[in-house]
């Protein structure tokens, strides 16, 4: 077993269907978030019992989102994040309807847990020093491009992103930032048409930005 968790994880249509879940998808976060936990502490820090907190923990550990990490004491197990992050395709699951389902309301789920953190920074915010204030905020910007555009770009955001995750580590001064980000068709009532199936050109390179 690896001393701390890989950095990423694509999920399946089995470990959304797993994730989607409110108890769940609270335990990954917290445990991400706060490091190694026995059941115990985290039913006490989510407010549940510590008997479903297990049940949840090996639901979680049958679709590779948490582990044990083999710290544990007698019959107590010590849980961990499998990974740092994970993520999926939209497309992955087109043909499976629970999994569409289930995505749905994960990522409802995470909109409205990024909704409340941020509406709790907005309480605090005045009582941090200004330079922590200055690099705090939101902002929201337009780029008119394809599909395949679209995608080289978020690619960068998130090599850009991937430098960062561990520049202040060891730094007294440094904080972990929490970033968020979005990205959906700004006229999203105007859906294109479907590509003609037969439309007589190639498609050799599918990922490419023209």
């Amino acid at each position: 077993m690896s001393d701390r968790p890989t950095t990423h994880l694509e999920l399946t249509a089995d470990a959304v269907k797993v994730l989607a879940h409110p108890l769940r998808s609270r335990l990954l976060t917290a445990l991400r978030r706060g490091g190694p936990a026995s059941a115990t502490a985290l039913a006490a820090e989510l407010s549940t019992n510590t008997g479903a907190t297990s049940y949840h923990l090996r639901r979680l550990e049958s679709v590779g989102l948490v582990e044990d990490t083999g710290e544990g004491r007698g019959k107590e197990r010590i849980w961990r994040a499998s990974t740092e992050s994970h993520g999926w395709r939209n497309s992955d699951w087109a043909d499976d309807e629970d999994a569409r389902t289930a995505l749905g309301w994960l990522v409802r789920d995470y909109h409205r847990q990024f909704d409340a953190a941020y509406a709790h920074w907005l309480d605090v915010q005045d009582s941090w020093p200004a330079e922590w204030q200055d690099v705090s905020g939101m902002s929201d910007a337009w780029v008119h491009v394809t599909p395949a555009q679209a995608q080289a770009m978020l690619g960068e955001i998130e090599a850009v992103i991937e430098r960062y995750v561990r520049a202040g580590a060891g730094d007294p001064a440094a904080r972990r930032l929490h970033l968020y980000r979005f990205s959906f068709p700004l006229e999203a009532d105007d859906v294109p048409a479907a590509p003609d199936a037969d439309d007589g050109t190639e498609d050799d390179d599918a990922g490419g930005v023209p």
